[in-house]
């Protein structure tokens, strides 16, 4: 079984493609940027970022009745990798479960981001 996951609790695409992907017991979430569903807004500290970017990959998961718990996998995209030590600790509250995890640095994000998280999950 495979389809596409889709909320208006979490932002929409900000390009071709889906918010995230059931695929049999595997769910897929796109990077998720830290904005605002409601407001499409974006806060400008690196832990105001993380939380939102934390909450809409949770949102995602939420539309398929995934817990944070079954997360496995996270890649995580920061702007600067000086955000690294406040990113994890907004990261930490979310991801309780320790799943594997990259985290790496980028040039730059979309929409000026300071940080996007994906993951993938066992659903």
């Amino acid at each position: 079984m495979k389809k596409v996951i889709s909320t208006t609790k979490a932002p929409g695409a900000v390009g071709p493609y889906s918010q995230g992907w059931r695929a049999g017991n595997l769910v897929f979430v796109s990077g998720q940027l830290p904005i605002d569903p409601e407001t499409s807004g974006m806060p400008d500290t690196i832990r105001e970022q993380a939380e939102l970017s934390c909450k809409n990959v949770l949102a995602v998961l939420a539309a398929e009745n995934i817990p944070a718990e079954d997360v496995v996998k996270t890649t995580c995209f920061l702007a600067d990798m000086e955000d690294f030590a406040a990113f994890n600790e907004i990261y930490s509250k979310y991801f309780t479960g320790h799943p594997a995890r990259s985290c790496v640095a980028v040039k730059e994000l979309p929409k000026g981001a300071l940080c996007e998280i994906e993951a993938i999950a066992l659903g």
